[in-house]
């Protein structure tokens, strides 16, 4: 019998373009993809992106995934912010070439809460990035501070399987339309990847 695998699996949520509706003949078709609406004095803007949506059914059970997880990826550093904000460049640039890639920022046991309605859940959320990294795409757009540390959802489905769920990183910074955010954020894809298919399989 061949042991069970991890599965990796990708869902597009993409915005269909408007032609395509247009063909099949909707009449309720909007032409903007991006609207204003003005409140007093402040400015509303509003546009659609594509997003990667990855989820992978783990090969181990849960308790295994979560532990192997926290055991690959170490808490996060204090001072890595104290070194960005001193201008300590010297050891920024050690720590990017020999530190770890990945840092927990936060965990939070979401599927507690649900005990107020009697049917508490075995689910996590975690907030995992890279202060480095961060700082190497916000210098070129601070709007990509929204995605920056990421979230990630681990979680037991109703068959009992452990599964990861995030949106892929490239496809949330490339809304961004700048080649130096989105190459990071490419990077961030494989490196975020290759950890939760090995806390998946549970290896440490």
């Amino acid at each position: 019998m061949q042991p069970k695998s991890t599965r990796y699996q990708i869902a597009v949520l993409a915005m269909e373009p408007l032609d395509a509706a247009v063909d099949r003949g909707e009449d309720d078709v909007h032409p903007q993809t991006c609207t204003e609406t003005s409140v007093t004095r402040s400015i509303i803007s509003q546009r659609k992106i594509s997003v990667d949506h990855i989820r992978i059914e783990c090969s181990a059970k849960l308790e295994d995934v979560k532990a192997t997880l926290e055991k690959l990826v170490p808490q996060l550093d204090p001072s890595i912010a104290e070194m960005l904000r001193n201008r300590d460049r010297e050891k920024v640039e050690w720590l990017q070439d020999h530190g770890p890639k990945l840092f927990l920022f936060l965990i939070r046991n979401h599927g507690s809460l649900l005990e107020i309605v009697g049917r508490p859940r075995k689910a996590y959320q975690y907030e995992i990035g890279n202060q480095i990294t961060a700082s190497r795409m916000t210098r070129h757009d601070i709007r990509s501070a929204l995605y920056a540390p990421l979230r990630i959802v681990l979680y037991e489905d109703d068959r009992g399987l452990a599964i990861f769920e995030y949106d892929r990183p490239s496809s949330l910074f490339g809304q961004f339309a700048d080649d130096r955010v989105t190459e990071v954020g490419l990077e961030l894809d494989e490196t975020l990847k290759g950890v939760l298919l090995r806390a998946g399989d549970a290896i440490g």
